[in-house]
């Protein structure tokens, strides 16, 4: 799976965050960490848990979530595996479809915009298609493997 590369200057404008039929998009709080990283690893795997329990470490933390209530729908990290790179996210198979995994999307990578970066990385993308249709991602030549070669599992 290649890299993408995100001029974060030519973002969609609507934010991502905020309620919007029923579910909030917002910034995660240091107290929900261990929600966070059982989540990922239940609905995704154990290396996600860890970029998340890294994101979660940054003032402020870099992770978004799509909460419904009481109940985490989905997540979206930035400055996990590396600064300046988008991911993981993930949205329970439950919830896809409703438009989740886009506002995630644009709501890290405002954040990552207001935060200094002119560029984001998303790493080894996997549904290349989804970030093309949703934020001006190009391809990065070469970029395969990538940062995640050699990684142990």
């Amino acid at each position: 799976m290649p890299d993408l590369l995100v001029p974060l200057y030519k973002l969609p404008q609507e934010p991502g965050t905020g309620v919007e039929n029923g579910v909030t998009v917002r910034r995660a709080l240091a107290p929900e960490m261990h929600a966070i990283c059982a989540f990922a690893q239940k609905h995704f795997n154990k290396g996600w848990a860890s970029e998340c329990s890294v994101a979660m470490a940054g003032r402020p933390p870099g992770v978004y979530l799509a909460v419904e209530g009481k109940t985490l729908l989905g997540f979206a990290c930035y400055d996990a595996t590396a600064r300046g790179f988008f991911g993981p996210t993930g949205v329970s198979k439950a919830a896809r479809g409703k438009g989740l995994g886009r506002r995630l999307l644009l709501a890290t990578l405002h954040a990552m915009r207001e935060a200094g970066y002119g560029y984001a990385v998303i790493g080894g993308a996997g549904p290349v298609d989804f970030y093309r249709r949703h934020c001006p991602a190009i391809e990065i030549p070469d970029s395969e493997p990538g940062i995640y070669e050699g990684m142990l599992r």
